[in-house]
């Protein structure tokens, strides 16, 4: 899908001013459409004309258009043109190392003008027409830099999410290996499983569960699903997969504004809704195996293989080979050695109370099965059970000596408690402690999205 080439298809634009101060009208274009005449005009000689004022009139400004007319003009003839100026204004040498150019930009502040946000409209806009308005006229309703936002290949839910997916019971779910990868999720005591092997394909599942409408969102590139609320102040968002990337994580979308949203903040980025005051609230995920899911939850739901898609379900299929090694399809701005980039994190965060952020690694979870911490003076003790899964609850004064790895823990006065999915609960008193959400991630999303992190390793 990247030959955007110029007769891909004709974009329909009304480019250029017309001059009222001449006998003869004068079409006074504006500069990025000089470059978009690669795109909407099959006549070699306008294309002539626009390498000539490109070149002749360059600015630090025309460094991301020109960085993106190559990525969808994909080598043609036009592109060695656009790529030998690029490199005499710019003095560097990546050819068609995409990630190479970015990495470049994104070391400066930014350089691009306001119709950049109609270029990138414009240049999107064919390949697919609802591409145009995330970003036309959004100049003032944008959080984020808006080169840090990549096309991630697909278009608007071209990987679809399931919506209000069947559901089947353990007995059913044949399908399933002990050992297989699924997400878990309890909401008010509606506990149910979704496969990696199944969302994979999809990113996203909106459905009604526990009465609570949610969106669980699987950024793959980021290894991480999070789930959220999708009602905000008597607001149902209705969300899903819009195709691009910012840091290389996935960006949502809303079906009536058309805003973008960042998946691991839970808030509008670009479009009508910044600025209102939303974030999404966002509950847990435990990240486990099908045999430990079920053992703790013998009545959970699991997703049916019945999505209505035709894909190959096979465990470990779906992004198998960026799945099995460190590299990254698209790059960040900043990558923090201290951990490879596809190490998994355990996110503690409480939005709605502090900016403080932790990122726990798994690695030293797994050799610390009880661990306890603190945020924002909150004390919460994290449980790693023997499949790697990780639990949080807010512990305060509680202090635990013993942990079977599974759901029962031993308080330093001797008390039993029981490890619930919302809550720990004292087997005798029957006081419980809350559950803290988090999820799993990989560490080069997470601290992309998050730069202020604080890292326990």
């Amino acid at each position: 899908m990247r030959n955007l080439v110029i007769f891909f298809i004709l974009i329909t634009t009304s480019t250029g001013i017309i001059s009222q101060n001449s006998e003869n009208p004068v079409i006074t274009k504006q500069d990025y459409e000089y470059f978009l005449d690669f795109f909407t005009s099959s006549n070699p000689k306008i294309h002539k004309q626009a390498v000539k004022y490109i070149n002749g009139n360059w600015k630090e400004s025309f460094e991301i258009l020109a960085v993106e007319t190559l990525y969808f003009l994909n080598n043609s003839p036009h592109s060695i043109k656009i790529l030998n100026i690029l490199d005499r204004k710019t003095r560097k040498h990546f050819g068609y190392d995409f990630n190479k150019w970015f990495e470049y930009l994104w070391q400066k502040d930014p350089n691009y003008t306001v119709s950049y946000y109609e270029f990138k409209a414009i240049l999107h806009q064919a390949l697919d027409s609802r591409f145009s308005k995330y970003f036309s006229a959004r100049s003032q309703q944008s959080l984020i830099r808006l080169d840090e936002v990549r096309w991630g290949g697909v278009m608007q839910d071209g990987i679809p999410p399931l919506r209000n997916p069947e559901m089947i019971d353990v007995s059913k779910a044949r399908y399933l290996h002990d050992s297989d990868i699924v997400f878990g999720i309890s909401v008010n005591g509606d506990t149910r499983a979704y496969p990696k092997r199944i969302l994979a394909w999809h990113e996203m599942f909106t459905d009604t569960v526990g009465d609570t409408p949610v969106a669980g969102v699987y950024c793959t590139l980021c290894g991480t699903v999070i789930l959220y609320k999708t009602e905000k102040d008597g607001v149902q968002y209705q969300l899903g997969t819009s195709g691009f990337l910012y840091r290389s994580n996935k960006l949502m979308y809303d079906k009536k504004t058309q805003s973008l949203w960042n998946t691991l903040w839970g808030k509008p980025v670009i479009g009508p809704l910044v600025g209102k005051g939303i974030e999404l609230e966002y509950l847990s995920v435990v990240t486990t195996t099908w045999g430990a899911w079920k053992e703790l939850h013998p009545n959970t739901k699991v997703l049916s293989l019945k999505t209505g898609h035709n894909r190959d379900y096979g465990e470990g299929v779906a992004y198998k080979d960026y799945f099995s090694n460190d590299n990254l399809m698209f790059t960040v701005p900043k990558k923090d050695k201290r951990l490879k980039n596809k190490q998994e994190i355990l996110a503690i965060r409480i939005p709605d109370k502090t900016e403080e952020n932790l990122a726990i690694s798994s690695k030293f979870l797994q050799q610390n099965p009880m661990y306890k911490g603190k945020i924002n003076r909150e004390i919460f003790t994290v449980f790693t059970d023997k499949s790697g899964a990780h639990r949080a609850y807010l512990t305060a004064d509680t202090s635990f000596s013993s942990y079977n790895r599974q759901s029962i823990a031993i308080d330093e006065q001797g008390n039993t408690w029981q490890l619930y999915e919302d809550r720990l609960e004292n087997s005798k008193t029957k006081e419980s402690i809350a559950r803290l959400p988090t999820h799993n991630a990989f560490w080069f999303g997470y601290k992309a999205a998050f730069p202020d992190v604080t890292l326990i390793k």
